[in-house]
């Protein structure tokens, strides 16, 4: 019986000799299973980044293991997308892989059917490794990569979870505890906002666009989905609205100045800089805070899961996926390519490198895996505890920009005094015939 993956040896004369990844827990695999397709070639659309750059960089590993010779193309996230999509309506993609953003493409390539099902697949003992299960994957990883009608149509791959930065130095001055509402959250804020010491309660996005996944993380606090179970939409019902009241007292009454202009980046950068108290955003953006190179704040960063909203305690998510064309002639040598892209080992190394996080429970659970990780326990115990909260941060459907800009405008304009009520119905109405010409379509 074959390993999965390189031997230990080889994983540690390899770039991650330093780290304290090992490949015990994988479960050994057959041979035969591996090396079915060899000599099968296949091609790899995949986005230019560090997840992508991971699987290009260890790719020969997987030809070794399973005699699948692989060609990968990295492209730049905008472009693969427009890339993927038009290559996928012409019906003859030249990619048997590719790389899915989940967040933004789920609706339109389930309605589409662009990719292979993976259903057989998976209970394949001949394709399939016995720890790879649905189950380990977090509940947002699952409902990202299953379709309406049960199909599993890609593995999910890497997840970004909202969750709350806080400053410990900040939050001991004045003797307040980490907030386990949003309330609370919204009181902390208020009381740790010292404009006179140049330092802000809370930052956030507050762009338009931009703003969702922030807006988001306060609405799903209320145990509902953007649009209910009829297809009619939610952003202009009682509870959307109080949340949208929330934003906007929380972005206007302990934000920095001008944070109605504040993306990730702006935000990042007054918190790294020790001039916010807490920061609202993806757990994803957390290395540069432990870098003493570029953080005033190594060792004083708090990683809190988000705090609970009036109903549940919901951490916004978004991810991607790997899937294989439907149109493939090689969907078996390409579906045991995504397979060995979410395996443990893969995983682990992304989470090492800071990477990314994988959607694998198991990955962030195994204690060498998180000997070598760099970011502290408590990054990973939240990074756990938000899997565990996890709810998709945008809603499915295809017109998934218009819905950000339209919606996002909406919330943009409280900061600046307008009624949240007033401008979410009125966002609503004008979303309402995009959504509907989408799904007619």
């Amino acid at each position: 019986m074959a390993s999965f993956g390189p031997t230990r040896r080889t994983v540690l004369q390899g770039a991650l000799a330093t780290s304290a990844l090992t490949l015990s827990g994988l479960p050994a695999f057959a041979d035969p299973a591996w090396k079915k397709y060899a000599g099968t070639s296949i091609e790899a659309n995949l986005i230019k980044g560090p997840r992508g750059e991971l699987l290009q960089r260890h790719e020969k590993e997987f030809t070794e293991l399973t005699g699948i010779k692989v060609s990968s193309e990295l492209i730049p996230e905008q472009q693969q997308r427009q890339k993927a999509v038009i290559e996928l309506t012409s019906g003859k993609p030249n990619f048997d892989v590719v790389h899915v953003s989940y967040h933004v493409q789920k609706r339109q390539f389930d309605k589409a059917g662009w990719l292979a099902d993976f259903s057989g697949f998976i209970k394949d003992p001949n394709l399939t490794t016995s720890d790879l299960k649905a189950d380990d994957f977090s509940a947002a990883g699952q409902t990202y990569a299953t379709t309406d009608k049960g199909q599993l149509r890609s593995l999910p791959w890497s997840v970004d979870y909202f969750m709350l930065y806080y400053n410990k130095e900040i939050f001991a001055k004045k003797n307040i505890p980490y907030p386990d509402t949003i309330e609370e959250m919204i009181k902390a804020a208020e009381l740790l906002n010292d404009p006179k010491e140049g330092i802000a309660g809370f930052v956030g996005r507050g762009l338009r666009n931009a703003n969702l996944p922030m807006w988001a993380s306060i609405y799903l606090g209320y145990g509902l989905d953007f649009i209910d179970a009829k297809g009619n939409l939610l952003t202009d019902s009682p509870e959307a609205i109080e949340a949208t009241k929330q934003y906007q007292y929380l972005l206007t009454k302990a934000g920095p100045p001008g944070i109605a202009g504040f993306n990730w980046m702006e935000s990042q950068a007054a918190f790294i800089q020790g001039r916010a108290a807490m920061w609202l955003d993806g757990i994803g953006w957390a290395p540069p805070l432990e870098d003493p190179t570029r953080s005033r704040v190594v060792g004083k960063v708090g990683y809190g899961v988000i705090p609970k909203g009036p109903k549940i305690r919901a951490s916004a998510t978004y991810g991607d996926g790997i899937g294989v064309a439907e149109t493939s002639k090689n969907k078996e040598a390409a579906y045991l390519y995504c397979e060995w892209a979410v395996s443990k080992l893969m995983g682990a190394r992304l989470l090492q490198i800071g990477g990314g996080v994988p959607f694998r429970n198991s990955v962030i659970e195994d204690p060498e895996t998180r000997a070598g990780v760099k970011m502290p326990k408590e990054w990973l115990d939240c990074v756990l505890g938000s899997a565990k909260v996890s709810k998709l941060g945008l809603p499915v459907i295809v017109p998934v920009a218009e819905f950000r800009d339209v919606i996002g405008a909406a919330i943009t304009a409280t900061l600046s005094g307008a009624d949240p009520a007033t401008e979410m119905k009125k966002a609503t109405e004008q979303f309402k015939p995009i959504l509907e010409r989408s799904e007619k379509g």
